[in-house]
């Protein structure tokens, strides 16, 4: 057994889940051999990128040893797959502190569901990823702590699941939870090169926080291929892996132009990240249009009262003195008290914008909407939690205008990469469907894959070493 901890020197971290998953359901490898490799990687890689508040050593080997005994291991998707939990979702024997804001939390006593789903697929929890206090912001800081970007240290990898998208884009796991309730799987995917769904309302067992933001926040995975998300999201949908049918003719695809936020415009490398994208499309055989979806300023207003909202809801639910927030914190639970008394917070107001998104496709005869993600680069790795509310507010406003709405319509949203920037961060975009599109978004996630391969992993953190993280035979991507 060599460094990697596999028996032959054969390599290890690095390898997508579905294959790892495979190797050990075949007996090629163990879970522990598995587990511990991925674990002496991430002993190698975390201080550079302060991705977990909690790593399980021990525990993931006697979970891991469990996988190899376990007596139905053969039938297991996620055989000994090596996989992180954000801190905002409870695992059993383990304190989730909503990045930092519950200081006297108490070890849950039983999984989440979507952590009892991974365990019972043979996955591992190998550690606690760090978010930013409250899940409010697309940057992950706080006291003592910022967590960076594996393809670039310099910059965030977004938030506010961006513990659990630094560990996958450095190799640490090749599958993580989060969740998402204004772009917060889809923002730190596009920051480090990775995919993901959001699925649309109601698919995936939600029951984060106190109310989910009023609906807004829905559970997913982070992977570096289609076909680990396609299996992730599976397993927490509590359903057999399928690959997603195809669609069995050219599908309409809009190209969305117009800011969802007035004044504020893509860069160019992100504009030309979406011209590749539709020009990829229409040479695959599909019919690209261009029709740009109308977020009124009610819908708007909803979303944002949301957003406030949830911090006060969270901080209440989780027994926090308002006092012991953060500043930027303390401001938004304040604001989401205001929301609360003006009775901004409306189950209508969803609704009717759920009806108007539903619309838009069907009107149009569309299958699918392109857009931007962000409007550039990835926010810059600092103690933003320093900051006031207004700067904090205003950074995540110009760089992520493009998530919220669908967060407020319910409706699916997969994020993809598309290549680099010329200095070597990831560039990506949306797709965007309408109520129950999930399995037609991963198809045509995985046609971009297959037509336009992507790095997997970031260069300086790859385990394989020497520019191999992409697929055999790939083309580097090329910069904007």
């Amino acid at each position: 057994m060599d460094a990697s901890g596999a028996p032959g020197g054969a390599r290890v971290v690095g390898l997508p889940a579905t294959e790892l998953a495979a190797r050990v359901r075949a007996g090629e490898l163990s879970a522990v051999a598995v587990v511990r490799a991925h674990l002496a990687h991430l002993a190698d890689v975390e201080p550079r990128i302060g991705a977990f508040r909690v790593v399980r050593g021990e525990a993931a080997l006697a979970e891991a040893a469990a996988v190899d005994a376990h007596p139905d291991r053969a039938s297991l998707p996620l055989a000994g797959v090596p996989v992180a939990v954000k801190d905002n979702v409870a695992v059993a024997g383990e304190t989730a502190t909503d990045g930092g804001a519950v200081t006297g939390a108490r070890p849950a006593a039983a999984d989440h569901p979507v952590v009892a789903r991974l365990r019972a697929a043979g996955a591992v929890v190998v550690g606690i990823t760090r978010m930013p206090e409250l899940g409010l912001y697309p940057t992950t800081d706080g006291p003592g702590t910022v967590t960076r970007n594996p393809w670039d240290t310099a910059l965030s990898p977004g938030g506010s699941s961006g513990g659990s998208a630094a560990a996958v884009a450095a190799g640490v796991v090749p599958l993580a939870q989060g969740n998402d309730g204004l772009g917060s799987l889809r923002l730190p995917a596009a920051a480090c090169g990775l995919v993901t769904l959001k699925p649309g309302r109601g698919v995936l067992p939600a029951g984060v926080g106190a109310d989910d933001w009023s609906g807004m926040v829905v559970n997913g995975v982070l992977a570096t291929t289609v076909t680990d998300v396609v299996l992730g999201t599976a397993v927490l949908a509590g359903e057999p892996p399928v690959p997603p049918a195809d669609p069995g003719r050219p599908l309409r695809i809009a190209v969305a132009r117009r800011s969802p936020l007035l004044g504020v415009r893509p860069d160019g490398p992100a504009r030309g990240a979406v011209e590749r994208t539709a020009r990829l499309l229409r040479e695959a055989g599909h019919a690209v249009v261009e029709r740009d979806p109308v977020v009124p300023p009610g819908a708007a207003l909803g979303g944002l009262a949301r957003w406030f909202a949830g911090a006060e809801d969270d901080a209440a639910a989780l027994g926090v003195d308002r006092s012991a927030l953060l500043p930027r914190s303390r401001t938004h639970a304040r604001l989401g008290r205001l929301a609360r008394r003006a009775g901004l917070v409306r189950p209508a107001t969803a609704e009717r914008f759920r009806e108007r998104t539903a619309a838009f496709f069907a009107d149009s005869d569309l299958d699918v909407l392109l857009s931007p993600i962000t409007n550039g680069p990835p926010l810059p790795a600092r103690p933003w939690h320093e900051r006031g509310f207004l700067v904090n507010a205003g950074a995540a406003s110009r760089w992520a205008a493009w998530a919220p709405a669908w967060n407020l319509a319910g409706v699916p949203a997969v994020v993809v990469p598309v290549g680099t920037r010329a200095e070597g961060s990831p560039l990506a975009v949306q797709l965007v469907g309408p109520p129950g599109s999930e399995t037609r978004l991963l198809w045509l996630a995985g046609e971009l894959e297959r037509r336009q391969p992507w790095r997997r992993h970031a260069p300086v953190f790859d385990p394989a070493g020497g520019g191999a993280g992409a697929p055999a035979g790939a083309p580097a991507p090329a910069p904007a």
